[in-house]
């Protein structure tokens, strides 16, 4: 078995502790979903907010799925003048069978723009 990372990013639609727990929920489960991945694969996940979002932790809406024992870790973003605002990214490092062109990164809605390189590879 080898460790893999997936990405993932979702925009918010607002500063709202739903909002960004519904995206990070919606996000996550995309993820897993794609590269069939089991919450006991999961050997960490880090999230990153822009700093326009602060009115949750994305980390409550992995505990809310279950993912009790996995280590998580939330940070801010980096403000880059001109990025894109309300962004939740995920970063899921996995165990995993699966080579690492078999991984599927979901980028979903606006944030494909965040990685126009994988042509293709996300949804």
């Amino acid at each position: 078995m080898t460790v893999r990372g997936i990405r993932g990013a979702n925009r918010i639609a607002e500063n709202t502790r739903k909002a960004i727990l519904d995206g990070t929920r919606e996000v996550l489960m995309a993820m897993m979903e794609a590269n069939r991945v089991k919450a006991e694969e999961i050997a960490a996940i880090y999230f990153t907010l822009t700093p326009d979002l602060n009115a949750a932790f994305p980390a409550e809406a992995a505990r809310e799925l279950g993912m009790t024992r996995v280590p998580l870790l939330c940070m801010q973003e980096i403000g880059v003048p001109g990025s894109m605002t309300r962004v939740v990214r995920i970063l899921m490092l996995v165990n995993t069978e699966r080579r690492q062109d078999e991984i599927r990164h979901m980028f979903l809605g606006e944030t494909q723009k965040l990685r126009d390189d994988l042509d293709g590879e996300v949804s």
